[in-house]
């Protein structure tokens, strides 16, 4: 991988926010390496290098390049990777579209365990006096969430030393780790214009979809900004990319463009969806009805045994039981390339589920459980509607405190509304406790894994809850599947790995491998 080039920075216009790009890693010649590759499919001769890759006009390369464009053979397109340093970017643009999708890795800065800065906030390009009631706003936001770091701190203090009593003999060392507990709760009622700094790593044509759809949903102007910066950084670095890249599709070229620019969203829909939930964090909605007769015949087919050798308890067991199969005992995740994990695969089940805006962008990253996230602005009507940690529902006057500044946010967002500012510039100020609504579909290999990590006791609050609730349904309509639904500490135990915990010095205090699904009960 050779090091590649900078962007500019762009000077910051006046009552704007400009992101910074940079391009940081790459192939040496991406463009090249993926003719190359192509050419590779039908070389009797061997493999085909980047070096012999001619894409002068007269070059019959570069006729190649544009035919496997045009026609949609672009996993050649995949080999060249590319790593971006992104600053100055929202959370809502991070949720909406760079985390929107399967085929990335990112990094970011966590809201959990960073304190917010009160500079850091995304500014849309918007009038003087609108100006003035967007940053009043943000201060309100930004004075609450000071505020309730400190007075949920006492609670939180008080079950900290309750899981840790050794530690309350030096509870001044603990301080710290305690108001990272504080902050996370404290953190719900932080903008969504909150600026975030990560690494994120695409191949060439995730990129070359980025720029094509760049105007499509949430912040069509923060997206275009962004990766128009992305794309020039890789041109700048190989400018062969030019001769396949396409121009980004009109906002009207999308199905959802009328429903944004005319349609008001439903304010009958909330409470529809809601009760659907029937009190759940998320609910099993849909489910293959022979998983686990599917599970077992599969087991039996990848060992060629008939059924009166192998029933389908111990099959089940072999592909799922860490007592059996010690490969859910690694931290590696290598049950995909198991096969008689990979049966695993075919059991499906669909949730639906309500988080709040800060879970959800901790829940997208499970990129083979996709859900079909919202166009945040058709899901909301002028009413506050939010989602309150259990941490802030424990203290009254933190209570009162998280409630009224929810009123505050939306009577700013309103205020902007009325002043002629878009949804998609005023809803920057909508905060991390907004309420997302969607469906969210997995296989059971896939769903162990991030049960495997969301069970922990470490694991985001309302993800963890959600995760519950799946696990508990799971278990209901397939019994033999869904007891295998566990935190990462569980299947280590049941695998003989040591140590049990795999969190080291995060140990959540509570030794959970101990207990059933229905004892789970957690407050930080």
């Amino acid at each position: 991988m050779a090091e590649a080039v900078k962007t500019s920075k762009s000077v910051a216009s006046a009552g704007s926010t400009q992101p910074v790009v940079e391009l940081v890693k790459a192939f040496s010649t991406p463009f090249s390496n993926a003719i190359a590759t192509a050419r590779t499919c039908y070389s009797g001769k061997g493999i085909i290098l980047d070096s012999a890759i001619d894409l002068t006009a007269e070059g019959r390369d570069r006729a190649i390049a544009e035919s496997i464009y045009q026609a949609g053979h672009h996993t050649t397109f995949q080999h060249a990777q590319f790593q971006f340093a992104l600053s100055g970017v929202s959370r809502q643009f991070i949720w909406s579209f760079l985390h929107s999708h399967p085929f990335y890795n990112s990094e970011q800065v966590s809201q959990r365990y960073v304190r917010l800065k009160a500079d850091a906030i995304y500014m849309p390009q918007i009038s003087s006096a609108a100006r003035e009631v967007y940053l009043a706003t943000v201060e309100m936001q930004l004075a609450a969430y000071r505020s309730l770091r400190e007075s949920l701190f006492p609670t939180a203090e008080a079950e900290y030393f309750r899981l840790f009593p050794a530690r309350g003999r030096r509870k001044d060392e603990h301080r710290k780790s305690i108001l990272k507990i504080t902050q996370e709760a404290a953190r719900y009622v932080a903008p969504i214009a909150t600026l975030a700094h990560l690494y994120h790593t695409v191949s060439g044509v995730t990129l070359l979809r980025y720029w094509r759809i760049c105007q499509q949903g949430d912040v069509p102007l923060e997206q275009r900004r962004v990766v128009e910066l992305m794309v020039n950084a890789v041109l700048a670095h190989d400018p062969q990319y030019k001769i396949v890249l396409q121009e980004p599709l009109n906002r009207s070229d999308f199905a959802l463009f009328p429903w944004l620019e005319e349609a008001a969203p439903a304010p009958q829909f909330a409470a529809e969806f809601d009760a659907s939930l029937e009190g759940r964090t998320s609910r099993l909605i849909d489910y293959k009805v022979n998983a686990e007769q599917v599970v077992a015949d599969s087991v039996r087919e990848v060992l060629g045994r008939p059924r009166t050798e192998l029933s389908d308890d111990e099959a089940i067991e072999l592909a799922l039981d860490p007592t059996r199969n010690a490969l859910y005992g690694e931290t590696l995740n290598l049950t995909t390339h198991d096969k008689l994990a990979r049966t695993a695969n075919h059991p499906g089940y669909t949730f639906r589920k309500k988080l709040s805006h800060a879970a959800d962008s901790q829940d997208q990253r499970h990129r083979m459980t996709p859900g079909s996230r919202p166009a945040l602005a058709m899901q909301l009507s002028g009413d506050p509607d939010y989602i309150t940690p259990t941490l802030v529902q424990t203290d009254e006057a933190s209570r009162r405190l998280y409630d009224e500044t929810m009123t505050r946010t939306w009577d700013g967002i309103g205020r902007l509304k009325r002043m002629g500012v878009s949804d998609e510039e005023a809803n920057y100020l909508l905060p991390n406790a907004v309420a997302v609504r969607f469906t969210e579909s997995a296989d059971l290999l896939n769903l162990l894994h991030k049960h495997h990590m969301r069970l922990c006791y470490n694991a985001q609050e309302e993800i963890w809850r959600a995760s519950v609730d799946e696990a508990q349904q799971v278990r209901e309509v397939h019994p033999r599947l869904g007891r295998f639904l566990l935190p990462p500490c569980t299947p280590r135990h049941m695998a003989g790995a040591k140590p049990i915990c795999p969190e080291g010095d995060r140990y959540c205090g509570v030794k959970v491998w101990q207990l059933d699904l229905s004892e789970y009960q957690r407050l930080i």
